[in-house]
Parts: C-alpha cells; sequence; structure tokens
C-alpha cells in the first residue's frame, strides 16, 4: 500500500460513536460503531480498521445520517449530515476502544 492510501486510511475514521446501542452491540455482537468520513466507502473503512487496530474484519454497514435542521435564535439551519459505519469483528477479535486503566 502507497505512502498516500496510509495517509488516507488514517483519515477514513474520525471517532468512535458512544451511545446505549453501540454499547450493547459491542457486548453482545463483536461489533463496533464508527463515525467515518462522508466520502469514506465500504472497502475503505475496512482497510482502516483492519490497519488502525490490527483486527480482522467480518462485514462493514454503512449509514448515511442526514444534518436536523434546527433553530438558532430567528435563524433557521441544519446540522451538518453525517455517515457512520458498523464494523463487525471476526470471532475472537476485540478492539479496546478506552485507554488502558493504569493500576
Amino acid at each position: 500500500m502507497s505512502t498516500t492510501g496510509k495517509e488516507r486510511l488514517t483519515t477514513i475514521l474520525i471517532a468512535p460513536h458512544v451511545s446505549e446501542k453501540s454499547a450493547r452491540l459491542g457486548a453482545d455482537g463483536n461489533q463496533y460503531v464508527f463515525r467515518v468520513r462522508t466520502d469514506a466507502t465500504r472497502p475503505e473503512i475496512r482497510a482502516a480498521v483492519q490497519y488502525m487496530f490490527e483486527v480482522k474484519v467480518d462485514s462493514v454497514r454503512v449509514l448515511n445520517l442526514p444534518g436536523k435542521r434546527k433553530r438558532f435564535g430567528r435563524a433557521l439551519g441544519q446540522r451538518q449530515a453525517w455517515k457512520k459505519a458498523y464494523v463487525r469483528l471476526a470471532a475472537g477479535q476485540t478492539i479496546e476502544l478506552a485507554g488502558a486503566e493504569r493500576a
């Protein structure tokens, strides 16, 4: 993989998406939820997770979320649209998203 490809992979994942649903999926189904770039594709997301966390990815599901219309005082506005990815890891694989606790 070229250096520009590796640089692109490091920018695909924006942050883990933390919610009650994502915590339940992580505990029960070995799935992790990430906020990703809006121009990211499934193969790029798979490659980015495998490259950054050194795990084997089983499947990737992508969800495009439109920006909500909001009111800012008297002005109408809209939040930015974003994309999230549900990543299922192969059996026996895990990702440590929180930092390791020190004794």
